[in-house]
């Protein structure tokens, strides 16, 4: 099992909103096999040409590549922000055990 058939995904959400339903649905729907919701930070971000700053929640997405388009689509009709960080980063190497759990559990 190559292991440039799996990829991190990171995206945002605000601290306030429902980080674990939305893990929960993409794991539920077998578009991530895991997802960390980590605690609260601050970003400052430029948005519309000022400065912001926000309370958000960092989320890392474990999925096959295959899933990656089908859960950008998704992400976007379930994400509260107009614009929501969809960063894809591939994951070089791992454990083979890992990647087969991994295989088996993100198939959308």
């Amino acid at each position: 099992m190559l292991s440039d058939q799996f990829v991190i995904v990171l995206t945002t959400v605000p601290a306030d909103g429902d980080a674990d339903a939305l893990a929960r649905t993409l794991v539920e729907e077998r578009l991530a096999a895991c997802v960390n919701v980590l605690p609260p930070m601050t970003s400052i971000y430029r948005w519309k040409g000022a400065v912001e700053t926000s309370s958000e929640r960092q989320l890392l997405i474990k999925t096959t590549a295959r899933a990656v388009n089908a859960l950008q689509v998704r992400l976007q009709t379930l994400h509260s922000y107009d614009v929501p960080e969809f960063v894809v980063i591939p994951i070089t190497s791992g454990s083979a055990d890992y990647f087969s759990w991994l295989a088996e559990a993100a198939q959308p």
